[in-house]
């Protein structure tokens, strides 16, 4: 998963202040979000938070969706019913100043992900794929230059906002931990993390010794954790590494994408691991005897519901994290299918 920016109007409350049943709520302003009364935190304190087990989502899960603010990102976590959430960057981001990105990434999600997972492409998706890397290089050059001169304080208010509306940021995903950026850039990813409420980063596992190292020990500096992502090339020793190199290194595991990789056991793999995930994406996957496909929950091979109830009987303190990859049916959209995966883990942990 990578950054993505489409700048639109700003969300409307209304299905908000429907949901709540209020004739005051939160009202736009600008580009802030102001809340209503105190009677929101209560609403929503329970939230997702199911029989011990914290259901979270990443809010990648809403990249279909047409208005990409912090604002609208805020509103479809609460349509969703979701409590907790691993917050990509580009919301926050933007809503603290962040130079916008020419880069229309809801088209080209569906390139990268071939791309990614090996499928031919034509000529002219890549062509497509290769025009947008040139111009992702020059406005990373851009936003390094505004990252240095950011305002953590922006962050603080985007936590803040998160907070009163009952929703708890656990994870923070900006595009700031790879090789080619730089201390001071990773420093502004963790502290961003730290002003929003998280207590852990997350990015794609580099695949380089050096550089979980050097993310390790500027995690320890800064007091967070670092969990290490991982697709198809996810083994039970993929993190081992990581992990020997400092504390600061931890587990991001996917959950689908490590049963759909062809590893067998992994409700054991979670039993032996768990203390070194800090957070955990959860998926229906196919294994590869039946396609790898990616699929609406409960019609895979993934052992989901036994995952739950085993997060539930061992009392598992990281969240499992909904991340929305299968084909949205015609007539839904991401919120209404991620209120479906709550309702799976209702279900399951009932």
């Amino acid at each position: 998963m990578t950054k993505m920016e489409n700048e639109i109007q700003n969300a409307s409350r209304r299905s908000f202040i429907k949901n709540l049943g209020l004739t005051a709520g939160l009202v736009a302003g600008g580009s802030k979000l102001f809340a209503g009364p105190a009677i929101l935190t209560d609403l929503y304190k329970k939230g997702s938070l199911i029989n011990g087990v914290q259901i979270g989502v990443i809010t990648y899960s809403f990249r279909e969706m047409p208005n990409q603010s912090l604002e609208a990102t805020l509103q479809y976590i609460l349509d969703s019913g979701i409590s907790a959430t691993e917050l990509m960057g580009d919301p926050a981001e933007i809503f603290a100043g962040k130079p916008k990105n020419p880069v229309n990434f809801m088209a080209m999600f569906p390139l990268m992900r071939k791309r990614r997972e090996k499928q031919p492409l034509t000529e002219e998706e890549t062509k497509k794929l290769d025009d947008a890397e040139a111009l992702m290089k020059e406005y990373r050059a851009e936003v390094k230059k505004w990252r240095a001169s950011a305002s953590i304080s922006k962050f603080e208010e985007v936590g803040k906002m998160f907070k009163k509306a009952g929703i708890k940021i656990y994870g923070f995903k900006p595009d700031a931990f790879g090789k080619d950026n730089s201390d001071d850039e990773v420093a502004y990813g963790m502290k961003a993390a730290k002003a929003l409420g998280a207590g852990h980063v997350t990015l794609e596992h580099p695949s380089d010794d050096n550089q979980t190292l050097r993310l390790g020990k500027l995690a320890e500096k800064y007091g967070v954790k670092v969990g290490y992502h991982g697709h198809e090339q996810q083994t039970p020793t993929f993190w081992d590494t990581a992990m020997a190199q400092s504390p600061g290194n931890a587990m991001n595991l996917d959950f689908g994408h490590f049963v759909a990789a062809g590893n067998t056991e992994p409700l054991d793999f979670v039993k032996k691991m768990h203390k070194n995930i800090v957070s955990m994406h959860i998926k229906d996957r196919q294994t590869p005897a039946h396609g790898k496909g990616n699929l609406p929950w409960g019609t895979g091979d993934t052992p989901l519901k036994e995952l739950l109830k085993q997060m539930q009987a061992s009392k598992y303190a990281f969240p499992a994290t909904v991340e929305l990859e299968y084909k949205i049916p015609e007539g839904s959209n991401s919120v209404k299918e991620v209120q479906k995966c709550l309702e799976f883990c209702k279900k399951a942990l009932s």
